[in-house]
């Protein structure tokens, strides 16, 4: 497929991980005229970036919170001494969060960690300024896939509508937090009101000092935020999971694990009590912290048709989990979950910037809209259609990253004319990714230690000593 209109004008909406990324890929081309960067927040870096503890004492949402279609998010003002005023948007990250990646794999193609950055770097460590928030996005021409997008200058309130070839959404997806729907949970919330809470609001321990917590989750956070609750909670946290997590490594013996939650039990009956699906019941609990995810959310593309969200949990009519089929001129990096973020932004990147400025081709939309109907009949219409468990995560890399190679060489391009390429996955890089659970218990159970750990070698792991045993058994 040859994009009817040639693409001169990109706005990229975010300056997280993926749209730092699509704006140096769409720079690397040499070929656009405009390439604008909107971002809300006073400073780059999306969901890495830190909102302080008192602006999340007592937030919470809605229970059970199941609605996608939630509108823009309003800014939180706070004074500053010096007389001005800041703006802070609500951030999943807490106080104390190590990445749960290995630097090694978390990094740019050509930006490392530093060498003194522990193995799995603190949050400051990766961390446009526009202030300018996206309102609404709506198609101007149908027929050359143009778009107008509308701003709004989050200090003056000002709103500016520009026309636009193509639209970066690198918005991510960690804005609407989801809460299930069990039986009895609104009747429970209202007399003990704040008790439930979800991972999105939490920031430290502190508040749940003494008390007797419930985790409900054991993917990433759950697990990290579980780890902390655990050392200062009244006796030991205790875990809800529908099923074994598949960092199952990670789980200490020190926390208590239960089945779902099926049964808020009646408050005038039972005193602060749950029923588990194993038919524990646990009485007089102080919190519950829902570490269920979040819905896809884009309130500021409400307009497009045909829809990009319905039920929330995944991103609709998306070729190869990146190009909108209906309109290709609008992109989604990093839909995909149980990935390696940063490389994985710049793979997409490379692949989206080379489409638009006419060095790859799509195929037609029939062809696109085929290839979508056989990735949901591998893996439904839920939740699983976007997460990509290795080795997927790793293959799907490596296809973004031999399908940027496939682009015409233009002259004044770096790599020959080829362009910036950016990330693929050897040997290494597999085994990392193979072992990661055990790498990151072994980095956990270091304790106090961790800011020593630098390399995977102080960690007993060595690709070189494996390498050499893979090719003796051959």
């Amino acid at each position: 497929m040859v994009l009817t209109n040639p693409v001169r004008r990109v706005a990229v909406i975010g300056a997280g991980s993926s749209g730092l990324a699509a704006n140096r890929y769409l720079l690397a081309e040499r070929y656009f005229e405009k390439i604008d960067v909107y971002e809300q927040q006073s400073s780059v870096g999306g969901v890495w970036n830190y909102t302080p503890r008192s602006l999340k004492v007592g937030m919470s949402t809605t229970v059970p919170h199941l609605n996608p279609h939630e509108p823009v998010q309003e800014p939180i003002w706070t004074n500053q001494p010096e007389g001005t005023s800041e703006l802070n948007f609500v951030s999943p990250l807490y106080a104390e969060p190590e990445t749960n990646i290995p630097k090694d794999l978390m990094r740019y193609s050509d930006q490392p960690f530093p060498e003194e950055a522990q193995l799995f770097p603190k949050h400051h460590t990766t961390s446009s300024n526009l202030i300018q928030q996206v309102k609404d996005v709506k198609l101007k021409n149908p027929e050359l896939s143009t778009c107008d997008l509308t701003t709004r200058n989050l200090h003056t309130g000002t709103e500016t509508t520009s026309m636009y070839d193509a639209v970066v959404v690198a918005s991510g997806h960690f804005a609407v937090p989801y809460i299930p729907e069990i039986s009895g949970i609104e009747a429970w919330d209202r007399p003990y009101p704040k008790a439930i809470s979800h991972s999105k609001f939490y920031d430290s321990a502190e508040e749940f000092r003494s008390k007797k917590v419930i985790v409900v989750g054991s993917s990433a956070s759950g697990l990290d935020i579980g780890a902390q609750i655990n050392q200062s909670s009244k006796g030991k946290v205790i875990v809800s999971q529908k099923s074994e997590s598949y960092l199952a490594a990670l789980v200490p013996s020190d926390k208590i694990i239960h089945s779902e939650i099926v049964s808020f039990l009646t408050p005038s009956e039972y005193d602060r009590a749950v029923q588990f699906a194993d038919g524990h019941i646990e009485k007089e609990v102080d919190a519950i912290v829902f570490c269920t995810g979040y819905f896809y959310s884009f309130p500021f593309l409400e307009s497009i048709k045909p829809s990009f969200i319905t039920h929330g949990w995944r991103t609709m009519n998306v070729y190869q989990q990146l190009i909108f089929i209906d309109h290709p001129t609008l992109a989604f990096p990093m839909l995909s979950q149980r990935v390696i973020p940063f490389p994985m932004a710049e793979n997409q990147a490379s692949v989206f910037s080379r489409v638009w400025s006419g060095r790859i081709h799509l195929p037609e939309h029939r062809v696109m809209r085929e290839a979508e109907a056989r990735e949901i009949s591998q893996k439904g219409e839920g939740k699983a259609f976007h997460v990509l468990p290795f080795p997927m995560d790793a293959d799907y890399l490596n296809h973004l990253y031999n399908w940027a190679a496939t682009a015409e060489a233009r002259p004044g391009l770096i790599n020959d004319g080829k362009g910036k390429l950016g990330t693929c996955w050897g040997d290494r890089e597999h085994w990392m990714q193979a072992l990661f659970p055990d790498i990151r218990w072994a980095f956990v159970q270091k304790e106090d230690q961790r800011s020593e750990i630098k390399t995977l070698t102080a960690l007993g792991f060595d690709f070189g000593s494996w390498k050499k045993e893979q090719e003796e058994q051959w």
